[in-house]
């Protein structure tokens, strides 16, 4: 009689959590998309976009591609976030009582450190997250290369198949095809490279985390102070804290997904507006 109704009950929570989700997507991607595209078509912006000096070219790519991550990233990440907290708030309380104080003795002095599995979850996360950051600092870059470099691509491509409607394509347009593949291929590379390092991060986090766990509670353990089923209770919270606390490594390139693509909008929004300063200047 319990478990029925809170099986619906949940159930029902995770699909309207997706309508909530996909909903909000659909209208933030609808609002940003129907402004980006009323500028650029309004007194012909498309034209003169090419004269504008700066990364701005290949506005369809923004306005398709980059304007759908910039509203799709923000909503995930933010649903995650809420969920890190709730699940640290939680699961600290666990881990404070079931750790409780542990006491080190420096000579002559002791020292209690209470709630010392809290405080060390605390200094392992962090130490996770300024090596993310570290190593992968240059990762929204990375991939802001990469995009622009697809993009390229991608006109090149189009450029060619609309030549080849009206006859054949030039010289020049089958070699900024290779040109823009050679700079994806490159772009890719660098990528793979980015990668490999924010995942060394991420999968040495997961190994070690319960062992260090294990670590913490060893000495209480061997001197009798925890029982065996609270060592297991402590390292599973243990876990499941640190987790919540690394919101921010298990989503870095979610994050630099999300900034690449933003930039991007930005630097079309910009180039926009200088379009929109000059057309006003010559009719002055």
């Amino acid at each position: 009689m319990i478990f029925v109704p809170l099986a619906c009950l949940s159930v029902a929570l995770k699909v309207a959590a997706v309508w909530g989700r996909m909903t909000t997507q659909r209208k933030w991607r609808q609002w940003l998309t129907t402004n980006i595209l009323e500028t650029w078509l309004a007194r012909e912006h498309y034209r003169r976009l090419e004269t504008v000096p700066g990364e701005s070219k290949n506005a369809e790519y923004r306005i398709s591609y980059d304007a759908r991550t910039a509203t799709d990233a923000p909503v995930d990440l933010a649903l995650g976030f809420v969920t890190s907290v709730l699940t640290a708030l939680v699961f600290i309380e666990v881990l404070w009582n079931v750790g409780g104080s542990f006491t080190v003795a420096f000579g002559r002095v002791d020292v209690t450190v209470p709630g010392y599995l809290v405080v060390g979850v605390g200094v392992y996360s962090l130490l996770f997250t300024g090596a993310m950051m570290a190593i992968g600092r240059r990762l929204p870059a990375v991939i802001q290369i990469q995009s622009q470099g697809e993009a390229e691509f991608l006109a090149a491509a189009n450029q060619i198949r609309g030549s080849g409607a009206r006859g054949s394509a030039s010289a020049g347009e089958t070699a900024r095809a290779w040109d823009a593949l050679r700079e994806v291929l490159e772009s890719w590379r660098q990528l793979c490279w980015q990668l490999m390092g924010t995942t060394l991060v991420t999968q040495t986090d997961l190994l070690f985390a319960p062992v260090f766990a294990w670590v913490l509670c060893a000495p209480k353990y061997l001197a009798g102070t925890m029982t065996l089923g609270e060592l297991t209770q402590a390292s599973a919270a243990f876990v499941t804290v640190q987790l919540a606390f690394n919101w921010l490594v298990d989503n870095y390139q979610r994050l630099s997904d999300w900034r690449s693509a933003v930039n991007r909008v930005a630097t079309l929004l910009l180039a926009l507006d200088q379009v929109a300063l000059l057309e006003r200047e010559k009719r002055r």
